[in-house]
């Protein structure tokens, strides 16, 4: 069954740092996209293929702020524009041989990419990440390409349910299955929260916390926006104790589809607590190296197996059962699926909530009737 992309909508193309002077290419929803920035540190989006005979243009180069055709060296300009064509006498090339540009906004330490009308490219509909530039923290982050297709991988962000599982010695508390679970929707935003009253720490947590060995209350907030854009709220306190009291972090999780069965997982950790450690940083690393790389998308991409011998590339496509736990992902999945029906005008409209400081404020075993958000 072939997979619809939501056109309409902001894409994370690349973490700011990825793109340079250098050409650069990535696959977005089966388009093969340019990236590169201008003399003036702009950055540019631009299909990656040469009008004459698609050679890959990441593989020419840029001279004199236009890019250079490896195969037979036609030249584009910045706007896609054929500029020199070196096999006419007057370097005239035709009037089709353009290249599609693409919006692109770069906020938050990410440059986001519009794939559908332009005309409804607003800028004001990117979901928010203000954690990643706040001067009181800090942030370790990457990409990772999973061999899978992207919602089965918004399911596993948003239930949180299989930590105890996949992630036991790490992750798992038996508290996370004793806690309770709340779904939220507002517009096309859904929020999926975990709260975990007095039970044991998740065995990195309680390590990060100063090795705590006693109860603590835990919570996971995930908010996810259309298409698969997330930010987790997580973290530990001593009972009845507030945020400052405790250990907490963001965490990044932005899906971009390349295919039906490959995505680009934009990933970070922002953090407070040992902000100026290397230290802290290189175990932020080490964590999502052991429970994302070598737990969840092992599984996950398992699974995308076991569905394509079923030739199937999706959950929806089988006969499968649906548990309490499914909760999260079941809603953004009728949110995502709401948008694709209502077609080339239906736009994701993430609800940014006014930003408050939970740590100076909320009990954490208040947060569960709170949105997640950056501060």
């Amino acid at each position: 069954m072939t997979k619809q992309f939501l056109k309409n909508a902001w894409y994370c193309a690349a973490w700011s740092t990825e793109i340079t002077r250098n050409l650069f290419h990535r696959v977005i929803i089966g388009r093969d996209i340019l990236l590169f920035r201008d003399g003036q540190g702009d950055a540019i989006a631009l299909n990656n293929f040469c009008p004459h005979r698609s050679a890959p243009l990441h593989l020419g180069r840029i001279i004199d702020e236009q890019i250079q055709c490896p195969y037979h060296g036609l030249r584009f300009a910045t706007d896609g524009t054929c500029v020199h064509n070196p096999h006419h006498r007057d370097g005239v090339a035709p009037d089709s041989a353009r290249l599609e540009r693409y919006p692109l906004v770069e906020k938050d330490d990410l440059i986001w990419i519009w794939m559908g009308d332009l005309q409804l490219a607003d800028p004001t509909a990117l979901p928010d990440f203000g954690c990643h530039t706040n001067p009181a923290m800090a942030r370790v982050s990457g990409t990772i390409t999973i061999d899978a297709y992207y919602e089965l991988i918004t399911d596993n962000l948003l239930d949180l349910s299989h930590v105890e599982f996949v992630h036991a010695g790490i992750l798992g508390s038996s508290a996370v299955s004793r806690g309770s679970h709340e779904v939220i929707q507002d517009g096309t935003t859904v929020w999926s929260n975990r709260w975990c009253p007095n039970g044991e720490a998740p065995p990195a947590l309680a390590k990060a916390f100063g090795d705590y060995k006693d109860a603590v209350d835990h919570w996971l907030y995930m908010r996810w926006d259309a298409p698969a854009s997330m930010l987790l709220d997580v973290g530990i306190t001593p009972v009845g104790g507030t945020r400052r009291d405790g250990w907490w972090v963001y965490g990044t999780d932005i899906l971009t589809p390349a295919d039906e069965t490959t995505t680009h997982y934009f990933w970070g950790i922002t953090y407070e607590y040992g902000k100026n450690d290397p230290a802290v940083a290189a175990a932020h690393e080490k964590a999502v190296q052991r429970a994302f790389v070598q737990q969840d998308k092992p599984i996950i991409e398992a699974q995308q197996r076991a569905l394509q011998l079923r030739n199937a590339t999706d959950i929806d496509e089988v006969k499968s059962i649906w548990l309490d736990t499914d909760a999260g992902p079941k809603r953004a999945r009728l949110v995502l699926n709401k948008l694709l029906r209502d077609g080339q005008n239906a736009v994701p409209q993430p609800r940014n909530r006014p930003l408050h400081d939970q740590r100076e404020t909320a009990d954490a075993k208040d947060q569960q009737d709170r949105v997640v958000s950056c501060v």
